[in-house]
């Protein structure tokens, strides 16, 4: 097993600042500590897909990185096996573990992550499905995936939202 490189945020926006902005500083020295160019975002969690890659792109893009967003990858599997780094966002936590069961891409992120040591950002959501379970999850279920067993990260749960 790799060193874990995970960086789990609570949410994505603290008010007043952006989206992000909060965490700039340490996002920046986590990426470039691993010599990250270009991060995969996962936005699985909300329905409005291309405009939350767009949030995401605006976001990271001045900061030095480019973004690409895994729904828009012909090969949702080629675009995790290719990428510097991960990060999946928040919304909702139910469709987010949907998303990832369908595009099969579970067991491959795990283990991206934990054998290879890829960096991952998880934010709200992708915080919850870093860990064992969804279980702890605050969403309602507006989908069922077809298990509520998450990537497996780190060996507990986590409520980003207590």
């Amino acid at each position: 097993m790799a060193k874990r490189n995970l960086l789990l945020l609570s949410n994505s926006t603290l008010h007043p600042t952006g989206y992000l902005e909060y965490a700039q500083e340490i996002i920046c020295e986590f990426l470039r500590g691993a010599n990250v160019q270009e991060v995969l975002f996962v936005p699985y969690a909300l329905r409005d897909q291309d405009g939350y890659g767009s949030k995401v792109k605006s976001t990271l893009t001045p900061w030095g990185f480019k973004v690409s967003s895994i729904h828009e990858a012909d090969d949702p599997t080629f675009a995790v096996k290719k990428a510097q780094a991960i990060f999946i966002g928040g919304g909702n936590t139910f469709q987010l573990l949907k998303g990832l069961y369908d595009n099969q891409l579970v067991e491959l992120i795990r283990g991206r992550v934990l054998n290879e040591g890829m960096p991952y950002i998880g934010s709200s959501a992708g915080t919850n499905v870093s860990t064992v379970s969804i279980n702890t999850t605050n969403d309602m279920p507006i989908v069922y995936p077809p298990s509520f067993s998450a990537l497996h990260l780190v060996p507990f749960n986590i409520n980003p939202h207590y």
